[in-house]
């Protein structure tokens, strides 16, 4: 695959010399040359795997995939370190948007057909069997070719009753040859960024792989014991558990006398025993509830039961039993998109286990963790989007908001409040009243937010900075115009942030690897990696050179400074 900052060569130049197609098809797979006619390497799973894990460490080539989710996770799985590779799944997502990416849907769009009219495959019943012919193959279609007369990809290119031999194989190799050639050539359309942005992507569906088989370290016997101090001990059966049940709901139901049969889980009934204590509240949502905490000790108990409550339900003995393995690894699937904004997801806790049960999470004997944080990344990537000199100036600063405070003439919290009230779209308080002034000081940042403000109203598609396409009406599933567009003025800030994290991530995560160093979690903004104690500051400080390469490389320019927050820790708790 060309290099995205070379001049604009013609899409064959050279494409079947950097790219390797990988086609798996159940228990089958191949690997098909380079060369034209050369030899396909077809057989079972193993084999191939095997075959492609000395291809990886004699050519480093760039894989090509339907889905690095599906095709590489056996290389990974068999611990193959897959450097490159062309994700043909995730490039769709970026350039059309959304999570829908069977490979049907990708060709269709990439030629311009209806995705929506792309033929399915055949089903079990009587009418699919009977119109099976047409609906697969099409009429008069080559029952070894990948696309069909009509010009659709046939619905079944990867599935094991047609993938049958090595003609079909290179069927479809050639297939997706095409296809991502096309893409390529798309991406190039809206500019080199979009480029570099689909191999950051790639990049991410292969980390994800890697971060699902390996796990985040956990102490087990930490864990019981912090969800014992927050949930009770491990209860013997359902009738003790309903026992610590109740004596956990008695701590809060113990303020108010004569109402100990609400049911502290029905929110309305949680409204009632509030307004019967004298807080009258619109809901029952901590935000709302945190300033009451010293008007009635009831407050004060429902919010520390809701933390003990989430961790008994969510997050206790029974999460920490299927989840955590015997090797103490915190598992769960990982995605390199949400098919919104464009940010990682994680299950199983990775993404949001409460803090609580943070000092469990706990480097291996002889290891640390090495974890960095980006800081204000929002208002700085703001600055790298919108091109605001002025704007661009404050990040020079290790805290942006204090020039920014300066040059309003307010103090630096308002200040921080007014700059995120205007990427979230919140007029209203302190924030509010110093808006008027930042769109004074920096016009060229709050018009790109305000613009992105009207195209979400309107009901119009956005484009992060790397090209990534947000549909507005898939994304937001809210009816509100407003909402809408201050979800619209956030997502295109949120998904150029989510962009850069991902190239710093890629990034480390290949540069660190000569180091021993392994990626552990990537939370939004945070990566927390695994390295031996001796090595430890070494890792840290390329964290911080691969932030300053990722950002320049991403951005265009060294115009906007970006910091992170790199510590050394034992517990993922020990972070400040």
């Amino acid at each position: 695959m060309r290099d995205p900052t070379t001049a604009d060569p013609s899409p064959a130049s050279g494409w079947i010399r950097v790219v390797l197609p990988l086609v798996v098809v159940g228990d089958r797979a191949a690997v098909v040359p380079r060369e034209p006619g050369g030899p396909v390497v077809v057989g079972d799973l193993a084999t191939v795997v095997r075959r492609a894990a000395e291809l990886e460490v004699q050519q480093h080539p760039r894989w090509l995939v339907a889905s690095a989710a599906e095709a590489l996770r056996p290389l990974v799985a068999a611990g193959v370190r897959v450097q490159r590779c062309w994700d043909v799944a995730e490039v769709h997502r970026l350039l059309h948007g959304g999570w829908r990416a069977d490979l049907a849907r990708v060709w269709a769009s990439a030629y311009g057909l209806d995705p929506d009219r792309a033929p399915k495959p055949a089903g079990d019943d009587l009418f699919d069997l009977l119109d099976g012919g047409s609906a697969v193959g099409g009429d008069g279609a080559d029952p070894d070719a990948a696309v069909r007369p009509d010009g659709y990809l046939r619905p079944d290119v990867l599935d094991p009753s047609w993938a049958t031999s090595e003609s079909r194989f290179r069927a479809v190799a050639a297939a997706l040859t095409e296809l991502a050639a096309r893409q390529e050539q798309q991406l190039r359309d809206l500019g080199p960024r979009a480029v570099a942005a689909a191999y950051s992507e790639s990049a991410a569906a292969v980390l994800c792989l890697e971060l699902e088989r390996d796990g985040l370290p956990v102490d087990r016997r930490a864990a019981e014991d912090l969800i014992a101090a927050a949930a009770g001990r491990r209860p013997d059966d359902e009738k003790d558990a309903e026992r610590i049940r109740r004596e956990r709901d008695a701590r809060v139901l113990v303020h108010t006398p004569g109402r100990e049969g609400t049911d502290l889980r029905n929110p309305a009934q949680v409204r009632d025993l509030l307004a019967a204590a004298g807080v009258s509240v619109p809901n029952t949502r901590k935000f709302v509830l945190e300033p009451f905490r010293q008007t009635h000790p009831l407050v004060d108990a429902l919010l520390e039961w809701r933390k003990e409550e989430r961790i008994a339900t969510t997050y206790g003995y029974r999460w920490l039993d299927e989840h955590v393995g015997p090797d103490g690894r915190l598992r769960g699937g990982w995605t390199a998109c949400d098919g919104a904004a464009g940010r990682m997801t994680a299950q199983n806790g990775l993404h949001n286990l409460p803090a609580p049960l943070r000092p469990a999470v706990v480097a291996e004997p002889g290891q640390v963790f090495v974890r960095a944080d980006l800081g204000q990344i929002e208002p700085r990537v703001l600055a790298v989007v919108s091109g605001d000199r002025a704007f661009a100036e404050a990040t020079r600063a290790d805290d942006l908001y204090a020039p920014v405070a300066a040059k309003l003439g307010i103090e630096r919290k308002v200040a921080k409040v007014a700059v995120l009230a205007a990427m979230y779209g919140q007029r209203s308080g302190a924030a509010g009243r110093a808006l008027g002034d930042l769109e004074r000081a920096y016009p060229v940042a709050m018009r790109l937010l305000d613009d992105a403000y009207a195209s979400g109203v309107a009901r119009q598609p956005l484009r992060t900075f790397g090209g990534r396409r947000i549909n507005l009406d898939a994304a937001w599933a809210g009816s509100d115009d407003g909402g809408r567009g201050r979800f619209a003025r956030n997502a295109v800030i949120q998904g150029s942030a989510a962009e850069l994290f991902k190239a710093w991530a890629a990034t480390v995560r290949h540069v660190t690897a000569p180091m021993g160093a392994q990626i552990v979690l990537c939370l939004h903004d945070e990566l927390l990696l695994q390295a031996s104690e001796e090595r430890a500051e070494e890792v840290a400080e390329a964290l911080g050179r691969c932030l300053h390469d990722s950002a320049r490389r991403w951005a265009g320019t060294e115009d906007v400074r970006f910091v992170a927050d790199t510590s050394i820790i034992r517990r993922w708790s020990d972070a400040k």
